[in-house]
């Protein structure tokens, strides 16, 4: 008897394919809040990337967090182990000339913050057809603008 051949999955093979854009605020909502939208969107299928500014972003926000007293130093170990291992398990694009030169240019809603211009300034690097790129944010201008720039949006 020959063995059926599996069922192509052409949204599975898509979407797995495809790259998502994890902004600084989803995964601080993921490490800090436990969210589970967040985290869920991390582990989704697909390439995971990200500027080197997130892994800035979230260590500054974290030694924040512990003086403040919202999270305890033994969190704040926890929250940087799993930002190592994020970092491990994504592609990690530099803050480069190019992408600072774009950052000084105007996007489509202003204002927009210096941080916020970076990663939108990255995701555009990145080369890829907007629709094959997932940009995975909790702010609203990063959200309002990778929309007006043809980005899917989580």
């Amino acid at each position: 008897m020959a063995k059926r051949k599996p069922r192509f999955d052409a949204t599975a093979e898509a979407a797995a394919s495809s790259l998502r854009y994890i902004e600084s605020s989803a995964l601080l909502a993921a490490l800090l809040e436990q969210d589970a939208q967040a985290l869920e969107e991390l582990r989704a299928l697909g390439q995971r990337v990200t500027s080197a500014l997130t892994f800035a972003e979230a260590a500054r926000v974290l030694i924040r967090a512990r003086l403040s007293r919202r999270i305890t130093p033994a969190e704040e170990r926890q929250a940087l182990q799993a930002l190592r291992t994020f970092e491990r398990r994504c592609a990690v694009v530099a803050v480069t000339n190019e992408i600072l030169g774009r950052t000084g240019r105007p996007f489509p809603v202003e204002p927009v913050r210096t941080l916020d211009a970076v990663h939108l300034a990255t995701v555009e690097f990145l080369g890829e057809p907007p629709q094959l790129v997932t940009i995975v944010t909790r702010d609203d201008r990063v959200r309002a603008n990778a929309r007006a720039l043809g980005y899917m949006v989580t």
